[in-house]
């Protein structure tokens, strides 16, 4: 079974996408900011992180760009979920090394689609 690390500080949403996730089979781990998702992430490794942008401590542009450019962690996908939904907001994830960029809302599927199409790549 896969395993997904979503990094999420709002409770709200965090519970949404994990029920959901979960919901579909996944397992699914837990960090409420950017510094947690890398402490995390040195513990176990992902296999899709599914990440927000607008968090404390450290943004989700930069947790992606730290685990694009670890060796170790690069191959690992990431889902950027964010509420920043511009098109300059799309291609700086993109260009952080972001697989995917989903603007919230979204539609359940949306979510469940791109993170298993991600894992079977």
């Amino acid at each position: 079974m896969s395993t997904v690390l979503v990094v999420e500080d709002s409770p709200t949403q965090r519970e949404m996408i994990t029920d959901l996730l979960k919901g579909n089979g996944l397992t699914v781990k837990i960090a409420h900011d950017g510094m947690e998702a890398l402490e995390q992430v040195q513990t176990f490794r992902p296999d899709i992180v599914v990440l927000d942008i607008v968090m404390p401590k450290m943004n989700g542009y930069e947790v992606c760009r730290r685990l694009k450019t670890d060796p170790n962690l690069q191959g690992v996908p990431v889902v950027m979920c964010s509420s920043k939904g511009e098109e300059f907001d799309r291609y700086w994830g993109m260009k952080q090394g972001a697989d995917a960029y989903i603007v919230k809302p979204f539609q359940p599927k949306e979510l469940v689609g791109t993170v298993k199409q991600l894992l079977r790549g």
